[in-house]
């Protein structure tokens, strides 16, 4: 949910924004989108406003990681990676004449106000604020953001809003180091599961794109933007892996996955929606399962197995 949060996280959040000029309307009303033809070197006017890089992603989706690595957060007597349940996102994609800006950001309680505050003042739109993980602590909600506009306006009105968290803003691109996943068999999950990932930051990661499209507003959102589920590998100690992310999932999906969940021992921790005008209906499920690392594959491929998602590559 996470991708990577994170790998989805993974992958993990979404929303549409409007430009600054929205909330200056009487009444509060949406403004009409301006166009603004993003040029040739946005990528860099978006690194240099943000005060850090991103990376090429799929679907020509340029994506800026924000790990919580100030964050010391356990669960379970498990300490977390950042790149498992803490990774801060903003992906950027160009749509027309402009650009579209979805991202989940990872926050405090006490973060979330001043950090909304701000969105707001800058013409950003939340469509979503929840939890991932129970009895975490310190607890950490996640606010999701999106918007269209012109790239140095969006990434600097999301520069601000992120200052007022303890959000890291300098280092590199994403979590590095650390491309196996020390003291959890790795192969057994993924041979269970019947999907591959990549490992890096100590975290296995595993995007699994829908069958489907899923678009918001019309527009197509691409996975690496947080429309696939992603599903999050760490070590828990004693050869045992701790998981979580999040399933996307259409509406007549939600019961069976929670129950093939619950059944093999992986608890369903939050339900909710990212988007406002997504189609189909999609929900978002967050899970957290601590066990031999075979035995968890096989639960989370039993909740896959209940989803109308793309077939391993074979």
């Amino acid at each position: 949910m996470m991708i990577q949060s994170t790998f989805r996280a993974a992958l993990l959040g979404m929303v549409l924004i409007l430009p600054a000029a929205a909330f200056a309307q009487q009444g509060g009303g949406p403004a009409p989108r301006q166009s603004a033809t993003p040029n040739a070197d946005w990528h860099q006017t978006v690194d240099d406003a943000l005060g850090k890089p991103g990376a090429a992603q799929p679907g020509d989706v340029w994506r800026v990681s924000l790990p919580r690595t100030d964050l010391k957060v356990t669960l379970d007597g498990v300490q977390i990676r950042p790149g498992f349940a803490l990774g801060s996102w903003l992906a950027f994609h160009e749509h027309g004449q402009e650009l579209m800006v979805m991202g989940d950001l990872v926050l405090l309680g006490t973060e979330v106000a001043p950090v909304m505050r701000r969105l707001a003042e800058g013409g950003l739109e939340v469509t979503a604020l929840h939890n991932h993980l129970l009895r975490a602590q310190p607890a950490t909600m996640y606010l999701h953001v999106g918007g269209h506009g012109e790239a140095g306006k969006l990434a600097a009105a999301l520069r601000l809003a992120l200052r007022e968290s303890a959000t890291p803003l300098q280092g590199a691109a994403g979590p590095g180091g650390d491309q196996t996943v020390e003291g959890v068999d790795t192969a057994a999950f993924a041979r269970a599961l019947g999907r591959e990932g990549r490992a890096t930051g100590g975290v296995y990661g595993v995007a699994v794109p829908r069958a489907e499209p899923v678009r918001d507003e019309g527009m197509e959102v691409p996975t690496a933007m947080g429309s696939a589920t992603a599903i999050n590998l760490q070590a828990a100690g004693n050869g045992r892996g701790a998981v979580t992310g999040d399933f996307v999932l259409t509406a007549n999906e939600v019961v069976p996955v929670q129950r093939a969940l619950v059944e093999h021992g992986i608890e369903v921790t939050a339900i909710h929606n990212h988007m406002l005008q997504d189609e189909p209906r999609i929900f978002f499920m967050h899970f957290w399962g601590v066990g031999e690392p075979a035995k968890l594959g096989e639960g989370l491929r039993a909740a896959l197995d209940r989803t109308n998602s793309k077939q391993a590559a074979r």
